[in-house]
């Protein structure tokens, strides 16, 4: 029988981990080589066991590089509005006229025509600021079009 120096499984396990609690890939593989290393040679593992785990730590990958494009999705949806509303600079835009001391839209229902001089943000939406002095935000636009 052989032994085993312990210094080597005591170093390893006294190593502190920050982060998440879960085992990431890296982990995954450094276990797989670590049954293969230490597996009896007079029974080796399985042809089939290691096809699995190497199935799992494929499908781990897969996942992984799945959740980091997702990240990236939602990091690219969160662009703020006066970036994603700019292209607008310089277009026309048609939208119901309101009453200004009421906020209610003006009966019968009256179109104005304004081009887009420049885009705020307020409370994380898009305002579009006209060349007739007047503020809208972009869903009150009905329709865009070229000067």
């Amino acid at each position: 029988m052989t032994s085993i120096d312990p210094s080597l499984y005591l170093r390893n396990s006294q190593t502190t981990r920050s982060g998440s609690s879960q085992l990431g890939k890296d982990e995954f593989l450094k276990i797989l080589m670590a049954q293969l290393q230490n597996q009896d040679p007079l029974n080796p593992m399985e042809d089939k066991e290691f096809i699995s785990q190497m199935a799992n730590f494929s499908s781990l990958e897969q996942m992984m590089n799945l959740s980091s494009s997702f990240e990236k999705f939602v990091a690219n949806q969160n662009i703020s509005p006066v970036i994603q509303y700019s292209h607008l600079i310089g277009k026309q835009v048609e939208y119901y006229r309101f009453n200004e001391d009421t906020g209610e839209l003006v009966q019968p229902l009256e179109k104005e025509i304004a081009k887009v001089s420049a885009v705020s943000e307020n409370k994380g939406y898009a305002v579009m600021e006209l060349d007739n002095g007047k503020k809208i935000y972009t869903d009150e636009i009905l329709k865009i079009s070229e000067d």
